[in-house]
């Protein structure tokens, strides 16, 4: 998406949230990458400034003002993306697919696939609704095509 530096304090200012070092270094951070980001990962590139409650007070401010979303990976890791514009209200009806990737873990959100709306039976409340696939990455079956033709030469 790339919104810029001098958007970050503009969003921030619409969601009436204080211009952090922290809140600044994590819409950088998610802006820059093109897969979501993992909170370790998260925490690693922040460095010893950021404690892990705060980060996890970050993202959720985030998460509730639809700045951000969560996709958990099939091992449980929380990983983070900002919301596909600034202006973004995360309706069920815009949520998108995420694809994760088995070899290099990589989540990616695959924003051309939405999530339809699912009727529930009666007296059944949604509070949320995710769509993971798992499988190999462009990158990863690009390798793994290189790998085997190598080995195909080599014999």
């Amino acid at each position: 998406m790339n919104i810029g530096d001098e958007h970050y304090g503009k969003l921030l200012d619409k969601y009436n949230l204080k211009k952090t070092k922290t809140r600044l270094s994590v819409l950088e951070i998610l802006d820059s990458s093109e897969t979501a980001v993992s909170q370790p990962i998260l925490e690693k590139t922040l460095g010893k400034d950021t404690d892990r409650v705060t980060l996890y007070r970050v993202l959720k401010s985030f998460e509730d003002k639809c700045i951000i979303h969560k996709i958990i990976d099939k091992n449980g890791t929380s990983f983070y993306a900002l919301c596909d514009s600034i202006d973004h209200l995360h309706q069920d009806h815009e949520m998108h697919v995420h694809f994760n990737c088995v070899v290099c873990l990589k989540v990616y959100c695959v924003d051309d696939l939405k999530l339809p709306h699912m009727p529930l039976p009666k007296g059944f409340t949604e509070s949320s609704k995710s769509l993971v696939i798992y499988g190999t990455c462009e990158v990863c079956n690009k390798a793994a095509l290189l790998y085997a033709g190598d080995k195909i030469s080599e014999s």
